[in-house]
């Protein structure tokens, strides 16, 4: 499995991007995905997962409301639209790939578990 980010970029406070990401290889092995994200000197930080068949999502408390996670299998790919951002949103995106499904609430959001990466994506939010 290969994953593809792209979309990331420079926003002013309070504007909006979507990411997506784009899988290719074995995509029939997927079960959950998800993003991440990361600023220098800290650990990667859950943002969003989402379950192979779409109907379950989950999202960290900070982007509730603000973050849509959504995927489209049929052109293998996943989406975060970002509504609202803030300058604490500033981060490299990842998305990940998993494919060995039972997965729990609490494993979701565990970067460890996912076995597929992205390049990672800029997104810089401007105060």
């Amino acid at each position: 499995v290969q994953l593809q980010a792209s979309g990331g970029g420079l926003v002013q406070g309070g504007g909006s991007l979507r990411l997506s990401c784009a899988a290719s290889g074995r995509t029939g092995s997927i079960y959950v995905m998800g993003w991440f994200r990361q600023v220098p000197g800290k650990e990667r930080e859950f943002v969003a997962a989402i379950s192979e068949s779409g109907f379950r999502v989950y999202e960290q408390d900070s982007v509730e409301g603000r973050f849509t996670i959504s995927r489209d299998n049929f052109k293998n790919t996943m989406y975060l639209q970002m509504n609202s951002l803030k300058a604490e949103d500033t981060a490299v995106y990842y998305c990940a790939a998993e494919t060995n499904g039972g997965y729990t609430t609490a494993a979701i959001r565990d970067h460890t578990r996912y076995e597929y990466w992205g390049q990672g994506t800029l997104v810089t939010v401007s105060s």
